[in-house]
């Protein structure tokens, strides 16, 4: 084919690709989604199979997974191949490609490292090629239905209309009474996703055992040198939390137990992706029965408990969930007070070192420019914490914001004084 002829036929499928109808596909993916939920419902394991199958090999999927990859934050990100969708033919090509699965095998993976929260450890990332992501997310249209369908009632972490506000709700709503439970386990595994049981996977994820196969055992490339992986699912695809979730659904039930036993210590249950918190109105409970539970669940899958990060707290102290501090003061009296939640010590650190890099690495920007790149930061943390106490809190982040701006300021104008750099950047408006 001449390179006339491939532009023309480039031009065809980027014809194609902008005149799809994206409600119609989500119509009908949907659709299918339904149906599976009530097979499920109803025990029909055999046709939740046979719609699985028809979700992953229709147009509209496949239409949309593309759509996921090309528009998502990873659109610009390639994997080993160096390969990304970028053109309406090429996304086109790719929904066509999707279609054929006869000698299907994936690439390895392009491991990256990102640094984790306490910036002391880095959290190792597997990007997959274009090709497989968009496959997986086709699969993850149909395990969502059946993830969604049968997980953990107070699971919130990587599911549909659940997000941390409604974790942090459930807290409260089981913490706030005089008479609920004042013992609290902080539970987080130990290198969840790189240590889940592969034969676990196998056996009990509802998909086909080839692919997920051909995903689980890829391998990865780090530095040039080719790895292999024996457990393990990979964090960076787009079914991998999907899988995670998973395999945690259950643990809610274990933990709770008989609902006598539940009632009898006030046994509450909240999970966010890996990290979960049990509630109990004894400490020798949580110690001696619900965390010899949880290890016998994990082992099962190949994980368990982090040493250093699981333990169990009064309430009085308080403990932090999802960058929010949970606590319950005491009283003059010794009676516990109503329930309090507050931004975390650690998340204000955290976004104050946000702020403080911006505004070091913004000597160069105008004024405008610098309010462009701090307000999507301070919108965003602002919004996340305004539905909890944190007047205080917002206070001595508007101070600290302030100070670093005055800061950015005297750099540029080091010859400048204090009042002349407030009159410049800092004046009042009329009506302000």
């Amino acid at each position: 084919m001449s390179s006339a002829e491939l532009q023309a036929a480039q031009g065809r499928m980027g014809e194609q690709w902008t005149g799809i109808d994206w409600t119609a596909c989500l119509r009908t993916v949907r659709s299918l989604q339904r149906r599976i939920v009530k097979s499920i419902h109803t025990g029909h394991w055999r046709k939740v199979k046979r719609l699985c199958y028809l979700l992953v090999h229709s147009f509209a999927a496949r239409a949309l997974a593309v759509k996921q990859v090309t528009e998502n934050k990873g659109k610009k990100t390639a994997g080993i191949d160096g390969t990304v969708w970028s053109t309406p033919g090429q996304k086109m090509e790719a929904v066509r490609a999707l279609a054929e699965w006869k000698g299907y095998r994936a690439k390895p993976l392009r491991r990256i490292y990102i640094p984790k929260k306490d910036k002391s450890q880095r959290r190792p990332l597997s990007i997959p090629v274009m090709d497989d992501r968009a496959r997986q997310a086709v699969h993850a249209l149909a395990l969502k239905a059946i993830a969604e369908t049968l997980g953990d009632t107070n699971s919130y972490g990587f599911r549909s209309k659940r997000r941390c506000a409604d974790a942090i709700d459930q807290i409260f709503k089981i913490l706030r009474q005089k008479n609920s439970a004042c013992w609290v386990l902080e539970g987080d595994i130990k290198g969840f996703f790189d240590n889940i049981s592969y034969h676990w996977m196998i056996e009990n994820i509802p998909m086909n055992k080839r692919v997920l196969k051909a995903w689980l055992k890829c391998g990865f490339v780090d530095r040039g040198e080719m790895y292999p992986t024996d457990d393990g699912v990979p964090q960076g695809g787009i079914i991998s939390p999907i899988i995670g979730n998973m395999v945690l659904d259950g643990l809610e039930k274990r933990v709770q137990g008989k609902s006598r036993f539940r009632r009898a210590y006030n046994i509450n249950f909240v999970r966010y992706a890996d990290d979960f918190v049990v509630t109990a109105s004894s400490e020798v409970v949580l110690r001696d029965d619900i965390i010899p539970k949880i290890n016998d669940f994990l082992e099962l899958r190949g994980v368990q408990l982090s040493e250093q990060k699981t333990q169990i707290t009064h309430i009085s102290k308080g403990f932090d969930f999802l960058g929010q501090t949970i606590r319950k003061h005491r009283r003059r009296d010794g009676h516990l007070g109503k329930i309090q939640i507050t931004p975390s010590r650690s998340a204000l650190r955290a976004i104050k070192d946000k702020v403080k890099v911006i505004c070091k690495t913004s000597g160069c920007l105008t004024q405008a420019q610098l309010i462009d790149r701090l307000n999507p930061v301070l919108r965003g943390w602002a919004n996340y914490h305004r539905h909890v106490i944190c007047g205080e809190t917002f206070s001595k982040l508007d101070s600290y914001v302030w100070f670093r701006l005055f800061r950015w300021g005297k750099r540029r104008h080091n010859n400048k004084s204090g009042k002349w750099i407030a009159s410049r950047y800092f004046g009042e408006q009329d009506g302000h």
